[in-house]
């Protein structure tokens, strides 16, 4: 990844900005907990890994439900 430019598309495919940075905060803390990265990347680390997982598609951010 290693560009604000890409991290702007990714925060632009994404319905909340919020969830994208939640879900890539829990998957790098996964990733330092011992899960194995779900792709090849160059990046070391964990979060930058957890973005890149994101953007290629291999991670899926859900929205949770609203409660009303």
């Amino acid at each position: 990844m290693g560009t604000g430019r890409s991290l702007e598309e990714l925060a632009q495919q994404s319905d909340s900005k919020y969830a994208l940075v939640v879900a890539a905060a829990r998957r790098g803390r996964a990733i330092m907990d011992g899960l194995q990265p779900l792709l090849q990347v160059q990046a070391t680390k964990p979060v930058t890994i957890a973005l890149e997982e994101i953007r290629r598609g291999a991670v899926i951010v859900d929205l949770p439900p609203v409660a009303r």
